[in-house]
């Protein structure tokens, strides 16, 4: 059984010897907060019966600028 352990061990060293993938830039954040802002914005409009630049806003953040922050 020894090999079997030996095997694993160097199955679990070679996954978590790789580093991690993710790095975040200073657009990343700007996206993300200006993608934030807009939803944020647009809820507030429509709260307040806007019923033409708050789906615009929203439709902005959610599908272009929030996505654009997670990908670049």
């Amino acid at each position: 059984m020894a090999p079997r352990r030996e095997a694993r061990r160097a199955t679990k060293a070679a996954v978590s010897a790789e580093p991690a993938s993710l790095s975040f830039s200073r657009v990343n954040g700007m996206l993300g907060v200006a993608g934030l802002a807009s939803v944020v914005l647009g809820y507030w409009l429509l709260a307040n019966g806007s019923v033409t630049a708050a789906p615009l806003l929203l439709v902005l953040g959610y599908a272009v600028l929030l996505p654009l922050a997670i990908i670049l």
